[in-house]
């Protein structure tokens, strides 16, 4: 992560439209058309579309996790997607990294970044700064992810409790449950206190971005998540999932977590039928939704909320620029 005072000089260095806005954010939840908008925006404003999604990191995984098409990647410069291998386990601080660089880039060349994904962390880093963890002994990260595959919530969350028990308490995600107990393990020191003490100055300042989230009504958005659905199971998609499995990477990594790469690995091994696994990758991905939709309205209530399903992208994209120019 860069010091204070880079991030300050970033911005410095920032180029001013005549607006006044410095970038430009698009969250929401899965399948509610955040990729079309970054599209429709880019080409107005003279933009680059840059990654904000944690799982469209990942190379291998471009159908499962609706990365733009080819057709629109020609069409405006985006950035950050599909760079990462599969067998990668990333973290927020990495991206903000990258993310600064390609920030750096961007304005260099005199475009505005849009900054599009549904990984809500990755916003409120951005805006709020971020505690940038220290690196973790690999043999620690090993240990305590073999636990994590073998026991589940329960059993690092047991491990934890000695070392942090306020960690151990509060989070429940398997993920960051583990994250803690490498991070205490490794250094000694709670994860909390890093948090605290590690604390680093925004990438971009909230009041010079055009921050908006896209809030659909749900029997709208469970139609397009039903096609998405649809396009996982298709034979690219189904392919896809199969060249992920052929790697034989753990299960605890990242991109074998994705929504998708279990429903479709249960239907290739035979225990599910192609409606079943159609059936429960609908649901994941519909919790997923609701999740994303809790952490923007919770984290996010001052964000600009935009209806997708009332306009077409063009129209939305009009009332979007309309509110900066008045």
């Amino acid at each position: 992560m860069a010091t204070k005072d880079m991030s300050a000089t970033l911005r410095e260095n920032e180029k001013r439209p005549e607006n006044g806005i410095r970038a430009v954010l698009i969250a929401g939840p899965t399948a509610s058309g955040k990729s079309a908008l970054a599209i429709e925006l880019a080409e107005r404003l003279n933009g680059v579309v840059l990654n904000a999604d944690s799982m469209q990191l990942y190379r291998e995984l471009s159908i499962v996790t609706a990365r733009p098409p080819q057709e629109d990647l020609d069409r405006i410069a985006h950035r950050l997607y599909g760079v990462l291998p599969s067998s990668h386990a990333f973290s927020t601080g990495q991206w903000l990294r990258m993310m600064e660089a390609e920030l750096e880039t961007v304005r260099a060349e005199g475009k505005l970044p849009i900054l599009v994904g549904g990984t809500g962390l990755y916003f409120k880093s951005l805006t709020e700064g971020f505690a940038d963890l220290p690196e973790i002994d690999p043999d620690i990260r090993q240990d305590c992810r073999k636990l994590a595959e073998d026991g589940g919530v329960n059993a690092v969350r047991d491990a934890l409790m000695p070392l942090d028990r306020q960690a151990a308490e509060t989070l429940e995600d398997l993920q960051r449950l583990t994250r803690a107990l490498e991070v205490v393990r490794s250094t000694g020191k709670r994860l909390a206190d890093w948090q605290r003490d590690a604390q680093s100055a925004p990438l971009i300042d909230p009041g010079s971005a055009l921050r908006i989230v896209l809030t659909p009504p749900r029997p709208w958005l469970h139609e397009r998540i039903a096609l998405r659905a649809g396009l996982m199971l298709s034979e690219a998609g189904i392919a896809e999932v199969e060249a992920l499995l052929a790697l034989e990477l753990p299960d605890s990594l990242p991109a074998m977590r994705a929504i998708g790469v279990k429903e479709v690995a249960s239907y290739l091994a035979g225990d599910m039928t192609m409606e079943e696994a159609a059936e429960k990758l609908t649901v994941a991905t519909r919790q997923y939704a609701k999740r994303q939709e809790t952490w923007f309205r919770n984290q996010m209530a001052d964000w600009q909320g935009f209806d997708p399903s009332t306009a077409k992208v063009q129209d939305l994209a009009e009332r979007i620029l309309g509110g900066i120019d008045g």
